[in-house]
């Protein structure tokens, strides 16, 4: 692949899995195991579980935690990328498969350079297809970057760095199943390329996976799909049709939903009488109702070009927004699409409130966090609430990724950020009113993003060759559709992007006009947010924390930490401020208010206290010399008062005048260019007995010894001799 090669090897590992491939791309190895086994219930849906999980040994690390082993749930990271590894394989399982099956990829080698998460990917298609579970692949993953105005194939974390795209693309040999990546503002255009070019890439590994089934598949196992009742089939169509089409014209979800479940009561007791000797047969009349709903759905929008809300294909639900609703929070936002909402707020923190994150290439750092919750009221149910889900995980980085770009750069702006957007109501695309509430929360809290974001969700609707492109999807139009794609971005481009297709595939044109017509519904949106708030508020939240950065000497950080951090753990204590020390000096604190935030700056810099020229200390001798006494004048910083300067009269022994420990009053007279601090009691005696001290002068302007230096000097014959120079000769 490109410059570099990819292996897959069956046969050392893992030989009891029905499949089993280890893909190795340079130094990183990942092992990817495939089982099924049959299940002692029946159920009516696919058990498929993806498992992505990245062992520290593999980077030669050891764990950081209590148990010094991977334990617990697993990482945001390790979470992602199981649902990149789920989200392409799972609709080529053949309808009826029950069995569990089980997909497990491990992280057992890593260069920390080479991503892991395209080989897992590619590792599930490759178990998958050589062992006996039917399963309809191959397909396969690569990612793609762009930098100078060419793409990538799969870069290297270096690349990474300098490259304006970052996407993973699955697919087939006829057609693109998923993308999910972000990008620096990337033009449509450029990424309908980048989509296209990346699919192209794909045939190398579909041809390495048909070679090695060749070699070693196993003969898959048989699959007995339902049976079809036509009888209940024709009888559904005839009792159903007409209400479910009025039904579906409800326009309100919550009255929709109620009207759908009033035809499908009035319809089991109209089967159950039809059928009343075989009452079994009915089980699966919600199956059969909902294809028709399908059907209902899909003919009104091709034939009439109208959606269940009554929408043409690219109108925009009506938008309500508000901002700064909440009294104590840093920033706050309500964004309304229709029947989705989602209230999103933003909290500023210092840099100690970033997150650590353990990863294989080393512990690492965040300052922006996205987190997405989606309690059950927000769809009208009651059911358990637990830790985040698979899906509101992914639904954060999607929006994360998506406004990341337009962040401050954290030289000018040190805060640690963090949006939380809770979902009020859905029906379709909370993910993209997150990004978008997420924007105005930002800019209500005043941080100084570089332009708004905002997102969009398309669906698509394809019957026999023709396709519609549909804005703004709402849910029902997402799981009755053929695709679900969400773009978000600024006007000047994308900077996030997924998508997942349900068909076989969709031609590139309609790919673009897809992008295209996400632009123009984009822009609308901004259009709308930026009439509420044109820009990020000039100053931030009087409840969000207060920063200062101050300058030290490299000398004295040890100063201001003190032994065993005594001095810089009593600083927060008084004054409640975080404080990070740079070990160039600079130190950032961030205080709850500004009067914490003055006493927190005020006892930092008393550890860096600088002398000034011709200034009076009150100081204490520290250290008696033969030739002087040392005296602290301010904290950490001493002075030399020579003997000469201790008294207006001549002073044989420093003792006469001072002792260790005594308390002096001296002046600064010289300060010399290496920092050394000479200081004088006499002065400061002349002074006060009304006699004129010497002048104090900055060293640069003090005028040159009279006395003639270099080539002023008399020279030769010029110079007196003898009994010239005034006196007798002996």
């Amino acid at each position: 692949m490109g410059d570099s090669e990819i292996i897959i090897e069956h046969g050392k590992l893992a030989l009891q899995a029905s499949g089993a491939v280890t893909v190795q791309w340079g130094d990183t190895v990942v092992l990817v195991t495939a089982t099924h086994q049959a299940l002692d219930r029946v159920v009516d849906f696919l058990p498929l579980t993806c498992n992505y999980q990245e062992m520290l040994y593999s980077a030669g690390r050891v764990p950081g935690n209590y148990f010094r082993r991977e334990v617990g749930r697993p990482s945001e990271h390790e979470t992602l990328t199981s649902r990149l590894m789920d989200r392409p394989i799972r609709p080529l399982f053949p309808k009826g498969c029950t069995n569990e099956i089980q997909v497990i990829a491990t992280v057992i080698s890593s260069d920390k350079e080479r991503s892991a998460d395209i080989l897992a990917m590619l590792g599930a298609s490759t178990a998958l297809h050589i062992s006996e579970i039917p399963f309809a692949g191959p397909i396969a993953a690569i990612r793609v970057g762009y930098r100078d105005g060419k793409f990538l194939l799969n870069p290297t974390a270096t690349e990474l760095a300098t490259s304006q795209l970052n996407m993973i693309l699955a697919g087939s040999r006829d057609a693109v199943v998923m993308v999910e990546g972000g990008a620096q503002f990337l033009s449509e255009d450029i990424m309908t390329e980048a989509i296209a070019w990346g699919h192209a890439q794909l045939g190398p590994l579909l041809d390495v996976q048909e070679d090695l089934r060749k070699e070693l598949g196993c003969a898959k196992f048989t699959v007995t799909p339902p049976t079809e009742d036509t009888a209940l089939i024709e009888a559904v169509a005839e009792l159903a049709t007409a209400p479910l089409k009025e039904a579906l014209a409800v326009p309100g979800k919550m009255d929709r939903r109620d009207a759908k479940k009033k035809v499908k009561h009035n319809l089991m007791e109209a089967l159950m009488a039809k059928f009343a000797e075989t009452p079994e047969r009915v089980r699966g009349v919600g199956e059969i109702m909902e294809k028709l709903e399908k059907k209902i759905v899909r003919q009104r929008i091709m034939t009439d070009k109208i959606r269940i809300d009554g929408r043409d294909l690219t109108t925009v639900r009506a938008l309500i927004m508000e901002v700064g609703f909440l009294p104590r929070t840093h920033g706050s936002a309500i964004f309304t699409r229709g029947e989705t909402k989602a209230m999103c707020t933003c909290t500023l923190g210092s840099t100690r409130d970033e997150q650590r994150v353990e990863t294989l290439a080393g512990d690492t750092t965040r300052r922006f966090l996205m987190h997405y919750n989606f309690p059950p009221y927000c769809v009208g149910e009651a059911r358990m609430l637990r830790a985040p889900s698979r899906r509101e995980v992914g639904h954060g980085a999607l929006s994360e990724r998506a406004l990341n770009p337009v962040l401050p750069d954290p030289d000018a702006f040190p805060f640690t950020i963090r949006i939380v957007s809770d979902i009020m109501e859905s029906n379709g695309s909370s993910s993209m009113a997150s990004v978008c509430g997420g924007t105005l929360a930002l800019m209500d809290a005043g941080v100084p993003i570089k332009t708004p974001i905002a997102g969009i969700a398309m669906g698509l609707i394809k019957e026999g060759d023709e396709y519609l492109v549909l804005t703004d999807i709402l849910g029902d139009e997402d799981h009755l559709g053929d695709m679900d794609f969400k773009v978000a971005g600024s006007r000047d481009g994308v900077t996030s992007i997924q998508m997942d297709i349900k068909i076989a595939g969709i031609p590139a044109e309609v790919m673009q006009k897809a992008l295209h017509q996400a632009k123009a519904a984009r822009v609308s949106i901004l259009d709308q947010m930026e009439a509420l708030i044109a820009a990020p508020r000039g100053e931030l939240s009087k409840f969000a924390p207060q920063m200062d950065i101050v300058h030290i000497s490299q000398d004295k950080i040890r100063e201001v930490i003190g032994p065993g951090g005594k001095n810089i753990k009593a600083i927060c204590e008084a004054t409640k401020a975080d404080i990070d020390i740079d070990d160039s000096g600079k130190i950032s604190i961030f205080a709850p208010d500004s009067v914490s935030l003055a006493k927190a700056r005020e006892m930092v810099l008393y550890y860096d206290q600088k002398a000034d020229l011709g200034k009076d200390y009150d100081g204490i001798v520290k250290k008696i010399m033969d030739f002087g006494a040392f005296i602290e004048i301010l904290p950490g910083l001493e002075g030399l008062c020579h003997i000469s300067q201790l008294d207006r009269d001549r002073v044989n022994v420093v003792t006469d005048v001072v002792q260790e420990g005594d308390a002096i009053r001296v002046r600064v007279i010289d300060i010399e260019p290496s920092g050394r601090i000479k200081l004088s009691r006499r002065a400061i005696i002349l002074e006060e007995l009304g006699e004129e001290p010497e002048p104090v002068q900055p060293r640069s302007d003090r005028p040159r010894n009279d006395r003639p230096r270099g080539g002023d000097r008399p020279r030769g014959g010029d110079r007196p001799r003898g009994g010239d120079r005034g006196g007798p000769r002996r």
